[in-house]
């Protein structure tokens, strides 16, 4: 398989050496501003920055290349990424994490939410921690795991921070040199504490499960998500 890799930082590079020790080729290595002929590659994975991610998408969609995006910090524009998918008839996948285990934990995280909802005397926090060079904050796995809980019990938002307001639940972001990724969530009462948490030990698992769902792409039609990729019901 061709591979357009759209977005050539950290991120890239491990997603190459994967992909290559997968049999696959990779064809395009685009930096934020370079120009490219996307129709070149069989799929496209987009690790790029905020700014750049949807201008990506797009132009993978109207070129017909699968495209699977983990970059953050754009979504204000997902609607309309999935709409063009929609109308194009092509085929795209975003995740906030494409570990195979952060994917697992979101399940289990919407599980516990479901079976804390009726139970009552525990406050829900959350905490993640990541390298400084990371832009956004709190991290889309995060975000993702915040909704998971908000789905699936009375909370209403989530709030950057130590503390929140009672609807809400708060997340503390931290910014360590050399973090890959760490998730936490608690929920503690005056009696105990239930914890959760997910350690990255390297970036080889994102990349891993992003060249995973590149491959399951293939030849498919439709907005998918990891959930898809991974068969989980």
């Amino acid at each position: 398989m061709k591979i357009a890799l759209l977005g050539y930082g950290r991120m890239g590079k491990e997603i190459e050496k994967i992909a290559i020790s997968r049999g696959h080729e990779i064809v395009i290595r685009k930096d934020v501003d370079d120009i490219i002929d996307i129709t070149l590659a069989d799929v496209a994975i987009d690790f790029s920055v905020p700014t750049s991610a949807f201008n990506n998408i797009t132009n993978c969609l109207n070129n017909n290349v699968p495209v699977i995006s983990g970059t953050t910090g754009w979504l204000d524009k997902y609607k309309e990424a999935v709409a063009l998918c929609t109308e194009k008839k092509g085929a795209f996948i975003y995740a906030s994490n494409y570990s195979l285990g952060v994917n697992i934990f979101f399940e289990l995280n919407k599980q516990l939410a479901k079976m804390m909802k009726t139970v009552e005397g525990y406050n829900i926090s959350m905490e993640e921690i990541h390298h400084t060079k990371k832009l956004d904050a709190p991290s889309g796995t995060a975000i993702t795991l915040a909704e998971g809980i908000i789905e699936n019990s009375s909370k209403i938002n989530w709030e950057l921070g130590e503390k929140a307001s009672e609807e809400n639940i708060p997340i503390v972001a931290k910014r360590i040199p050399d973090v890959p990724g760490t998730h936490t969530v608690w929920y503690e009462s005056e009696v105990d504490t239930i914890e959760i948490k997910h350690t990255a030990h390297s970036r080889k698992g994102f990349a891993l499960g992003a060249v995973i769902a590149a491959e399951w792409i293939a030849n498919k039609t439709g907005v998918f998500s990891m959930k898809d990729v991974l068969n989980i019901r």
